[in-house]
């Protein structure tokens, strides 16, 4: 039974000179498995050292090339006891690595003394060679493996090492692209999860305690962020503004957004009643928005001691309320979104007798879609909001459980209020 070797079983050619064709194309084959190796250091640990073990050598490094500075930068070191990783050559002044890295041709010297390229690192080296790293022709490194012999690497040889280093330099350009990509998706994340953390400190961190009536919200954004949101401000006598509104949008641009709109309501909230604050509102974002972008919302003053409820839409879905005559969505003289246009906003009151309820929210409940693209709808939502134990939450969980593993397509925000 055979198996593909690796770097170590390969016999070192000078002591077999009758099989190291034979050996160096097992070793050609087995150089093909580096490229599987996604780790940087873990790469070039193993190619210098396999390399140097397998060829006999005495030293063998690979070079890194850093652009911005126009040097080689050691990434890689086997048998060196003089440089070190991190230690750096001028592209074109330094060295046989400096030479090669601004040829781009391999450059060997089999005896290093008649070399004027050559910087010596051991004592012992008699020769050296330099291959460069190359992917569509661009450095992407340099390759060196030293001998304490004269002359120690023949033509075969120099030939099955240009091959061997043709997938060496493929797996370090993978390897780094990959290092790259996880290192920018690593800052993304960090930048997503502190975004998040903002946003969410944005929101009421607590219900209302509001004599009479239970007041419980909840926003579930369908990313990181997102542009769902919603507040409880503490008004004159006892009243309570409630907010929910959606920014057209997903993601950072629309939570950026949102935290604008946020800070204009609450410097809005004690000046008027709810037609007069989305009135001023629009106003504000027709001018300070950018084109294209608007915000529904709905804007509610609730009174506890006159058990009433009074509202203004933005072109926001209607309140759903549940009383001794049923359920039913609230019909409303609907606005324009605001920051589209200039406009002016009505506002209606209701009643909120004992054992109502009354349910604000996002079209991310409605919308929601199955995996058969069944949304699912104001029916649903109106059946589920009259459940005895209905609450936000567990009104998008039955979202989520119809959603059967799809997950949110959107941000989903409820508001409930109950009598």
């Amino acid at each position: 039974m055979s198996t593909t070797p690796s770097f170590s079983t390969v016999k070192p050619v000078h002591r077999f000179p009758h099989e190291q064709v034979h050996d160096f194309l097992k070793l050609q084959r087995a150089a093909q498995k580096i490229t599987s190796i996604l780790d940087l250091d873990e790469l070039i640990e193993q190619v210098v050292h396999d390399v140097a073990g397998s060829f006999g050598c005495l030293e063998a490094n690979i070079y890194l090339h850093d652009e911005a500075r126009s040097e080689m930068v050691i990434a890689g070191v086997c048998g060196c006891t003089v440089n070190h990783k991190g230690h750096s050559l001028k592209i074109g002044e330094e060295g046989m690595v400096g030479y090669v890295a601004s040829t781009l041709q391999m450059r060997y010297a089999p005896d290093v003394s008649k070399d004027p390229y050559f910087i010596a690192c051991e004592p012992s080296i008699r020769s050296e060679v330099a291959i460069p790293l190359l992917v569509d022709n661009r450095l992407v490194g340099v390759f060196t493996a030293s001998h304490h012999e004269l002359d120690a690497f023949p033509s075969e040889q120099l030939r099955l090492l240009q091959a061997l280093c043709g997938h060496v330099a493929v797996a370090v350009h993978n390897a780094r692209q990959f290092q790259k990509e996880r290192r920018h998706r690593e800052k993304t994340d960090r930048e997503a999860d502190e975004a998040r953390q903002i946003q969410q400190s944005l929101l009421p961190r607590s219900s209302p305690f509001i004599p009479g009536m239970v007041v419980a919200g909840v926003s579930v954004p369908a990313g990181a962020v997102g542009g769902d949101w919603y507040d409880f401000i503490s008004l004159d006598d006892g009243r309570w503004a409630l907010v929910l509104a959606d920014v057209s949008g997903k993601g950072t641009a629309a939570a950026l957004l949102m935290s604008a709109t946020r800070g204009m309501v609450r410097s809005l909230a004690d000046c008027c009643g709810p037609a007069n604050v989305l009135t001023k509102l629009n106003r504000l974002m027709v001018e300070d928005f950018p084109s294209g972008r608007f915000v529904t919302m709905i804007y509610a003053v609730l009174d506890p001691g006159a058990r009433t409820l009074t509202f203004a839409s933005a072109g926001h879905l209607a309140p759903l309320l549940i009383d001794n005559r049923g359920a039913r969505y609230l019909d409303s003289e609907k606005g324009l979104p605001l920051g589209l246009a200039y406009g002016e906003y009505s506002e209606r009151a209701i009643a909120l007798p004992p054992d109502s309820r009354l349910l604000l929210y996002s079209d991310g409940l409605t919308e929601a879609t199955n995996p058969h693209d069944e949304e699912f709808g104001a029916d649903r939502l109106r059946e589920a909001a009259q459940a005895t134990d209905a609450c936000p939450e567990k009104l998008i969980d039955a979202v989520r459980h119809f959603a059967n593993g799809k997950g949110l397509d959107d941000d989903a925000t409820a508001i409930l209020i109950k009598a």
